[in-house]
């Protein structure tokens, strides 16, 4: 199947564009395609750009309104490119009470990023999240998998230090 997107010539030869059609075809014409075609497209592209927007719009036949509607209501998605690591820092009331605000504004000084936010680098995306069931250890962040809880300022930095390539610890 050919791309149906308003894609570049060097788009029509990425491997990536294949995946997405292929996932595309599979689904096509199946009641709530849309969020399997959605969350499949982002592991193939690590993001969903316009033009993969566009591609699952008129793949699925459905308006691209309703793709972009549906991909900006879930955090899960996004049309940004991520870092290797995502950092969510926790704003529910417990972790906020206990200087969640401090920490996230340490994270911002230290990486240089605002909330959404990728570094420069590449290597963190900064996010911010509800409870994350974990009020006793509070504040709290993830990083992809890990937890960090009990958070000061000052170990901020460390955290961050584990993550680089080349820190030693």
């Amino acid at each position: 199947m050919a791309c149906h997107c308003q894609c570049d010539s060097s788009s029509q030869h990425d491997e990536r564009y294949q995946k997405l059609n292929q996932v595309i075809a599979n689904y096509r014409g199946k009641p709530g395609a849309l969020i399997p075609v959605l969350h499949q497209a982002q592991q193939i592209f690590g993001y969903l750009p316009k033009d993969v927007q566009i591609m699952i719009a008129d793949g699925l036949n459905l308006p691209l309104s309703e793709v972009y509607g549906v991909l900006t209501f879930y955090s899960l998605f996004t049309t940004k490119p991520r870092g290797k690591y995502t950092i969510g820092v926790c704003m529910g009331t417990a972790c906020y009470v206990k200087g969640a605000a401090q920490i996230l504004q340490e994270l911002q000084k230290q990486l240089d990023v605002e909330v959404g936010g990728t570094t420069r680098d590449g290597l963190f995306s900064l996010t911010v999240t509800r409870c994350l069931g974990a009020c006793g250890l509070a504040p709290v962040l993830t990083i992809g998998d890990d937890v960090y809880g009990r958070l000061t300022v000052e170990k901020i930095e460390g955290i961050l230090d584990n993550y680089r390539p080349g820190e030693e610890h």
